[in-house]
């Protein structure tokens, strides 16, 4: 009986204080705890590991700088992550756990145009904002039938903005009139890279001799390349991933093609240029969020940052990506004050001219980010500055 005196007496208590959090809370109600969760989920594990790697450290950085901050509001950030590995499958897995079991406020992910897609559907239905630090393909911020998707946002620059670059870098910087496209026909990032840089650099005046496929996971390229070959292309854009494009760089060479190859972000790992492929690729292009070798203050000052928490481990672009999503979602909940999933939406949709590590961000109505690309150039197997294009 005396038990049962004190759970009632706690209930009442709790009731009159507003203090306790059930089940059905929403996140970011008065019923929250002392914590705001976030969700991100990532290719920790699989083909594109090193991608997910990446994010997840810059998010960790930032996550571990606003909690040692004090937090927001005296509320710290409990970030919850989740490991797609490399599959579509996984990252629907992983937000419908984020949003359902844990209740995340808002989502960070994920890095591959397809297995955001894949998940975006799930963030709709459940009205939770998600950002995606590097998906790039342009409709990842649509819905089903082509209208703006509600709570779908992303940091990173679209496809057809880095399909121009690299096409305008070919034809004008390289003097290249004449390009071979080998692209990976099951990745739609790679599909919509292709088709803008094709539109573009045809619209220059350019013309592309031959267009290849293959499929990721793939091993042998010897027979697009030996086609390709056939059609003496001044460069080849190959907007792959770096899984991929490591080997294709190094069987090129061992074909007696020598013209430089060029690609897009999905080139950024510090894997690419492992073993045979530094040499295959040395002084090829490629288009990025960021260099570390702007000298920026903000750049310079976040590489030492990063460098001090993970073992003197250089930050790739997508380190920078991750920490800008979570430093944009902080910003939103600190100055609202507020940690509800809708507040974190319309902030994200209001967001101007924040001054990211990868250059200024702006989102447009179309829920993409307005910012700068950088392209560079492979030497020594490093990824040397060549030039930064604006909107």
């Amino acid at each position: 009986m005396r038990y049962r005196l004190l759970v009632l007496t706690a209930a009442v208590a709790c009731v009159a204080l507003g203090g306790c959090t059930g089940k059905n809370d929403k996140p970011g109600t008065a019923a929250e705890g002392n914590t705001i969760k976030i969700g991100h989920y990532a290719s920790l594990s699989g083909k594109e590991a090193t991608f997910g790697q990446q994010v997840d450290n810059g998010v960790k950085l930032a996550v571990d700088e606003i909690n040692n901050g004090g937090g927001i509001g005296g509320k710290k950030i409990e970030l919850i992550t989740e490991d797609t590995q490399s599959q579509t499958q996984g990252a629907q897995n992983a937000v419908e756990k984020l949003i359902g079991k844990d209740e995340v406020s808002a989502l960070i992910g994920e890095v591959a145009s397809g297995r955001t897609m894949a998940a975006a559907p799930i963030a709709m239905r459940e009205k939770t904002p998600m950002l995606t630090p590097a998906s790039t393909r342009e409709d990842v911020t649509k819905d089903e039938n082509g209208n703006v998707a509600a709570y779908i946002f992303r940091i990173c620059f679209i496809d057809p903005f880095q399909g121009t670059v690299m096409a305008k870098f070919a034809f004008e910087s390289l003097n290249a009139k004449s390009v071979a496209v080998l692209k990976d026909n099951a990745n739609p990032y790679s599909v919509g890279l292709a088709k803008a840089f094709v539109e573009k650099f045809k619209a220059l005046g350019g013309t592309i001799v031959e267009e290849q496929a293959y499929e990721g996971g793939q091993n042998d390229f010897k027979a697009q390349l030996t086609a390709i070959k056939g059609k003496n292309p001044q460069a080849i854009f190959v907007p792959g991933y770096y899984t991929e494009v490591s080997l294709i760089a190094t069987q090129a060479r061992q074909l007696g093609i020598t013209v430089p190859l060029l690609g897009g972000d999905g080139w950024d790992s510090p894997t690419l240029t492992q073993g045979e492929a530094k040499t295959a690729l040395e002084g090829c292009y490629f288009s990025n969020h960021y260099s570390e070798q702007d000298t920026s203050a903000a750049v310079q000052d976040f590489i030492k940052r990063y460098k001090a928490k993970f073992n003197g481990e250089a930050p790739g672009a997508m380190s920078a990506l991750g920490y800008d999503a979570m430093m944009i979602i902080a910003k939103i909940i600190k100055d609202s004050g507020k940690s509800d999933r809708e507040t974190i939406r319309a902030g994200l949709a209001a967001l101007k001219n924040y001054k990211g590590v990868t250059g200024n961000i702006t989102i447009d109505e179309h829920h993409n980010a307005t910012k700068p690309a950088v392209v560079l150039q492979i030497k020594d197997g490093k990824f040397a500055y060549h030039s930064t294009v604006n909107p």
